[in-house]
Order: C-alpha cells, then structure tokens, then sequence
C-alpha cells in the first residue's frame, strides 16, 4: 500500500489479516486503504479513541455512496471486534450504528451489437491479436477479470476446447468454449504470444509488452481505448463482459442454474441478479408496442 499507516492499532490489525485471516491482497488493500482514510480524517485524535458520534459525523460527511459508507461501517466494525478482544477498547464503537440502505442497482451490460462491435478489432500488431484473443474468451466464459490474468497456459485445453479457471475459496470450474474463441486464441498462442515475449518466458497466458502477466488496471486501460476507438460510450469497466455474457445467455434461453455454474457463483441468488436485468428488457421493449401509449 502507499498510504502511510503510522498507526500502531492499525499495523496489528493489518498483520491480523494478512497473516491470521489471510484475506485476499485486494481485500486487504481496501480495508487499509479505509482505515487510512479514517485515521487521516480525524489527524491527531487516534482511531483507538473514537467514539460513535465521531464515526457517525465521518460516514455524514465523507459525502460517499451508500454502498462505500457500508464498507468503511463493516472495515470499523470488524477493526474494533478486534480491539476488543484485545482489551484495547471497553465497547465497540459501532455496535448501534445501522448499516445505510443499499440501493440494488442493476448491473450494466453491453447489447450484443455493441458486443460484435467490441470484438471487431483490426488486428495488425501481435498486441491486437492479443487484445482479440483476450476480450474474445473474457465475453465467451464470462469469467471475473481476475480469473482471466491468472490464467496459465496449462489452464488451455485444446484438445477438450475447454479452459480451466480457479475461481474464489480456490474453487475450479471448467468452461467450454466455441470455435470463434478458439480460432483467435490459437491464434495467439501459436503465432503472437512469442513475439511479445521477445525471448522472455512466462507461464500466464495473457502478458503485456514486458513479457510480464497482464495487469488488471493494464486491461482496464485497453478495454477503454478499445471503446473509445469503436464508438461505445457506456461508462465502461472491466466486469461489465461477465454482465454482458450472463445477460445475453439469459435473454437468449439458457437456464439460470447452468449460468450460475458457469459465473462460478457460491448462491443461486447471486446469479438471479441477471433475472432482474431480463426483466427490465423485456419492459422496455414493451414500451415500443404500438398500443402502448
């Protein structure tokens, strides 16, 4: 983390999850990125001495969505669960502070034109090739960005046109994949991925212009430029393909069970989500029923 913690309560926190708990690199960055942010709020006055009404004047003022309001509450709660039994603190600072209401927004999803119009990229360069191949089994699996830069080359089986993802709790999960998906990343594999490396070696399959594996905020930025230079002018993000896909195999039939499946979700209720958005659809075009209005 850059921020600096200067905060002897907060360090045995953080070397509590990190070593004891071992949460996630992501969710321990952002757990230390808010408890930074409290800390630095208040300056001089040390989190161990906060009370309720100085966490409740932070969320008031913090001007923050519901939803990040929600994660600095669960961040403090669990940070002073932990100061308390370490005899730290006498009571826990944010025992009567509800959680705010979350808004349930519907997750934002490319149409499947706006799709066909992302893929469609120009390939010239080896990095266009990879830039293909890369968004082309992104959309075809619908697997978290996260999920895809991990992938190894050993995750690729050709023979089974099948690849091999490990999702969250190291959980595998193998999808299929269709002929489009493979034509571009044999592609790939067979003709460009050398030429990036340019003698270098890596097992991660997807790398970027060093040779090494590609970052999240390096996709990020691809996918934008990839956008911006086709005309699409959603507010792009990298999750939105897994919406995309998941959308488009709801509206087009499958069942909800097997994109649950594929999603790599624990819960059915978390895939239901994309019901919703269905539904939405089907009441917009609705709307263009001539006896409508």
């Amino acid at each position: 983390m850059k921020e600096e913690i200067n905060d002897k309560y907060i360090e045995e926190y953080l070397n509590y999850l990190k070593f004891e708990r071992k949460l996630s690199i992501n969710t321990y960055e952002s757990y230390c990125y808010n408890l930074v942010k409290v800390k630095n709020y208040f300056g001089s006055k040390s989190i161990i001495n906060l009370n309720e009404d100085d966490i409740r004047v932070f969320l008031y003022k913090s001007k923050e969505s519901s939803k990040t309001n929600a994660h600095y509450l669960t961040v403090l709660k669990s940070f002073y669960n932990y100061m308390l039994d370490l005899q730290y603190i006498n009571a826990n600072p944010c025992e009567n502070i509800k959680m705010p209401k979350l808004e349930k927004n519907l997750p934002e999803f490319l149409t499947e034109e706006e799709v066909n119009t992302l893929l469609d990229i120009n390939c010239t360069k080896p990095l266009d090739y990879r830039n293909k191949a890369m968004l082309e089994v992104l959309y075809a699996t619908g697997m978290r960005v996260s999920e895809l830069l991990n992938l190894t080359l050993s995750n690729y089986n050709r023979d089974d046109s099948s690849i091999k993802v490990m999702g969250k709790g190291s959980k595998e999960r193998f999808i299929p994949l269709g002929d489009v998906t493979i034509k571009y990343l044999d592609l790939y594999i067979n003709s460009y991925r050398n030429l990036i490396l340019n003698d270098k070696t890596s097992e991660y399959l997807f790398i970027n212009y060093n040779g090494k594996r590609m970052t999240r905020q390096g996709f990020f930025k691809i996918l934008r430029q990839i956008c911006k230079k086709c005309g699409i002018k959603k507010d792009i993000h990298p999750h939105i393909l897994r919406h995309s896909f998941a959308t488009h195999l709801l509206n087009n039939g499958a069942d909800l069970r097997v994109i649950q499946e594929l999603l790599g979700h624990e819960n059915i209720s978390t895939t239901e989500i994309y019901s919703h958005v269905s539904n939405e659809k089907v009441k917009e075009d609705y709307t263009n029923h001539p006896h409508y209005n």
